[in-house]
């Protein structure tokens, strides 16, 4: 076999996570999801985990994980949020990766990836090191083996990157064929022009480097890359694999056709793209001309017989080298006339400014234990892949010197953080888009900000001032904001953590929700000494003592806290460091005596005389939190508008009849209400534990008559959760005939209402329960079984109602 094909995907997202919590917080830009990491996940990630293949009557035939017949890397960061966010898929990916092993002669499809994605030839010497060491680490702790390969941010690559990625036992890397410069075989004197793609891409190249060093180069089949990534070339699977088989050249020696695109191209950026791949995978599979395989398999049959020179600071998604992440060098997304991306250097300029300014403190600070900065920086990636206590003693105790202070190891954990956050600033997506107040260079933008905080409390001096000055200079195309400094005050300033705020949240929290004497606010743990709650109708009050510690830089506080509710959003607080008991006490007597005679103005004045200017409010909540108490705060009005909008609908359904009937449109009236109580009706029955059918019909029969608007952003992905839930339980007992025609009756319901859900998981699920069973099923048909006929009469239908072919 001479002729290999390789589809390499790469799956990558940016850190989402607020930095003072390590939470990817509600982004509204994602809904009916709660962030993009979640959206993405659903869409594509998950999906090629489980991708159907379908016959030519559309039938599923068989449901493969793709990630095991592909070659593809994931973010190290992405991989760390689905490891808690979406463990099915995580798991997944692990097992695909051990799968690929038994189809590519031992060869893992899983490679590595620089740790956050930076550009690495805009990087400094030391971090290129430390991203590519946690990058390799992060991938051994996950996949259980060292990396062959690993893929640089935007395939940036210079020289002195290959370097590190060849000290670090990295076998090759793959590039654009516009990174090449020259080529020649191995023994030629004699070098060929590869500038402009002229280099074959069916080869490996070997790189010598100036260090004595070598790493291999596969150079990716740009013109099929395109189309798969801008071409539609994912509309058809059959295409997508005609056009890869007909990359090859007619020669009788080995070849490796392989691709290299976002791995969101399959199911996120082309719907349905995931099958595309899987129809393909399969398809080439079959060919017995052709062999699938991945980079290290095919390395190891045919090494090298060709070298090559790169061009210097190139990428795959510049025209101009590394450009888009450091000028206005032309290179957008497109779309917005009048724009420019004149901010691109000043936002690196004031990043490269954190990055000095933290880099002395941190040399100068790290070197009075002992320690290399740098091998530190570097060994820091286990703290990062388990911060579970234990395991940060077990760091601190390996690595430094014994009877360290508590202070001191809050020291060293600050120092470590703050190295961390800036290299988490210098993420590419940062300056890849169009606009600096965008969500991926405001995320950015916070890690700087992390950063500094850091900075500012390892020193007692202020960074933040000239920070934000330099962001002045970073300019905006929005004029609302003019530059990036107002949407720093805008956007970062209002998110920025001590741990005073923390404590303000759960002082706040608590009057809400009664936390267990030891609970976990996100990166925080609070230990609770004393809490006194009182209710007076609508008021409410806490009182209380709580221990607070960081889980990433251990650092302490204890704090006092006083909190009334006065009803809806009229919320205020006390917070400070811990009182003592005796004034504690006191503050309890004489703010309760004032709270039972409802003298808001007494409390009032208790707040200011021990908590001084310490005063919070709702708006000291973090995101996630603010969402989920201010629906509790609304709950009752909520309801209650809900209520008098449903009588009103209830109240004049026989006259909305009447205009049905008559053919005359709703009045806006009356529209509007009647649209917002439907839906709402609709969504709280499909939300329910139990959907009620009978009420689900009599609403569905409402929107006919009425003419609902539907909401059908959110009814469809509701629907789609619910179905899915109920299919899981299915699957632990598909011989229910109770519970196939429950879920018959409710799609058929859901069909009639005009929703039309996709139905990914559910369909699996069915297709697993129809490979296991169906056919047992079908025998006794045919024996006459009346119980197994009633069965494949449902089962059929719910098939059908599923969108699938039986």
């Amino acid at each position: 076999m001479k002729k290999f094909l390789c589809i390499h995907g790469h799956f990558y997202q940016p850190p989402r996570e607020n930095p003072w919590l390590n939470k990817v917080e509600i982004q509204d830009s994602a809904y009916p999801y709660h962030d993009w990491n979640h959206r993405i996940n659903a869409e594509c990630y998950a999906r090629n985990s489980a991708s159907r293949i379908l016959n030519e009557e559309g039938k599923i035939v068989d449901i493969i994980n793709n990630y095991a017949w592909m070659s593809f890397n994931i973010g190290p960061t992405l991989l760390a949020w689905m490891e808690n966010e979406a463990p099915d898929t995580y798991a997944a990916i692990l097992q695909a990766d051990k799968e690929s092993q038994e189809h590519f002669s031992g060869h893992g499809s899983a490679l590595a990836q620089v740790y956050n994605h930076m550009i690495m030839p805009l990087a400094n010497k030391n971090d290129k090191e430390t991203q590519v060491i946690w990058g390799i680490e992060d991938f051994k702790s996950r996949f259980g083996r060292h990396p062959e390969g690993m893929w640089l941010g935007e395939t940036a690559a210079n020289t002195e990157t290959l370097e590190v990625l060849a000290k670090y036992d990295i076998k090759f890397t793959i590039l654009s064929p516009y990174q090449a410069r020259r080529f020649r075989k191995i023994g030629d004197t004699e070098w060929k022009d590869g500038t402009g793609a002229k280099i074959n891409p069916r080869k490996a190249y070997l790189c010598n480097l100036p260090s004595g060093n070598s790493i291999t180069l596969f150079f990716y089949d740009a013109p099929a890359s395109q189309a798969v990534a801008f071409e539609g070339l994912l509309n058809n699977g059959e295409a997508f694999a005609s056009r890869l088989l007909g990359q090859f050249e007619n020669k009788d020696v080995p070849q490796l056709v392989h691709i290299a695109t976002d791995g969101e191209s399959y199911g996120h950026h082309h719907n349905l793209g995931e099958m595309a791949l899987s129809y393909g995978l399969n398809f080439i599979e079959k060919d017995e001309t052709v062999k699938l395989s991945i980079y290290g398999e095919y390395l190891e049959k045919f090494p090298p017989t060709h070298e090559v020179e790169i061009l210097e600071n190139t990428s795959w998604s510049c025209a101009h080298g590394v450009e888009r992440w450091n000028s206005n060098c032309g290179c957008n997304t497109g779309g917005r006339p009048g724009w420019t991306q004149e901010w691109r250097g000043p936002l690196r300029r004031s990043f490269d400014w954190v990055r000095e300014q933290t880099t002395a403190i941190y040399e100068k600070e790290i070197k009075a234990f002992g320690v290399d900065p740098w091998e530190i920086r570097n060994k820091y990636i286990e703290v990062i892949l388990d911060r579970s206590e234990e395991n940060v003693e077990k760091f601190l105790k390996k690595y430094f010197e014994e009877g360290l202070s508590t202070e001191q190891h809050i020291k060293l954990l600050k120092l470590l953080e703050m190295q961390y956050h800036a290299m988490l600033m210098y993420t590419s997506c940062g300056w890849f888009f169009d606009e600096v107040t965008g969500i991926e260079s405001m995320q950015d933008i916070f890690y700087a900000a992390r950063a500094i905080q850091l900075a500012n409390n390892l020193t007692g001096n202020d960074y933040e001032g000239e920070f934000v000055q330099l962001l002045e200079k970073v300019p905006s195309n929005l004029e609302e904001f003019g530059h990036a400094a107002k949407a720093y005050h805008k956007f970062v300033k209002p998110m920025i953590v001590d741990m005073i705020r923390v404590g303000a949240h759960f002082a706040v929290s608590s009057l809400f929700e009664e936390f267990p004497e030891e609970t976990v606010l996100y990166s925080f743990s609070a230990n609770s000494r004393s809490r006194d709650y009182h209710e007076a109708g609508k008021q409410k009050l806490v009182v209380g003592h709580t221990q607070l510690k960081s889980s990433i830089t251990w650092e302490e506080i204890d704090i006092s806290y006083a909190v009334i509710h006065l009803g809806e959003h009229n919320l205020f607080g006390g917070v400070r460091t811990y009182m003592g008991t005796e004034a504690l006490e006191e503050l309890h007597t004489e703010i309760t005596k004032a709270f039972r005679k409802s003298n808001i103005y007494e409390i009032f004045n208790l707040m200011d005389k021990y908590f001084g200017s310490h005063n919070y409010s709702f708006w000291h909540l973090f995101r996630d939190e603010q969402r989920k108490i201010m629906e509790l705060v609304m709950d009752s009005t909520l309801k209650s508008a809900e209520g008098t909008i449903y009588q009103l609908y209830e109240n004049n359904y026989p006259i909305l009849q009447v205009l049905h009937e008559i053919n005359m449109a709703v009045p806006k009236q009356l529209k509007l209400p009647m649209d917002l109580a439907v839906n709402t009706k609709l969504i709280n029955i499909l939300s329910s534990d139990h959907i009620d059918l009978k009420e689900l019909t009599k609403l569905l029969d409402a929107v006919e008559i009425v003419s609902v608007d539907l909401d059908l952003v959110t009814l469809n992905y509701i629907a789609d959760e619910r179905v899915a839930e109920l299919m899981k339980e299915l699957a632990l007992d598909p011989h229910s005939p109770t519970m196939l025609e429950y879920l018959v009756n409710l799609l058929t319901l859901i069909k009639k209402g005009r929703m039309r859900p996709e139905y990914w998981a559910a369909q699996n699920t069915a297709f697993l329960i129809k490979t296991e069973i169906y056919d047992s099923y079908l025998s006794r048909c045919k024996i006459g079984n009346t119980n197994a006929e009633n069965w494949c009469q449902l089962f059929d239908k719910l098939y059908k109602n599923l969108k699938l072919v039986i």
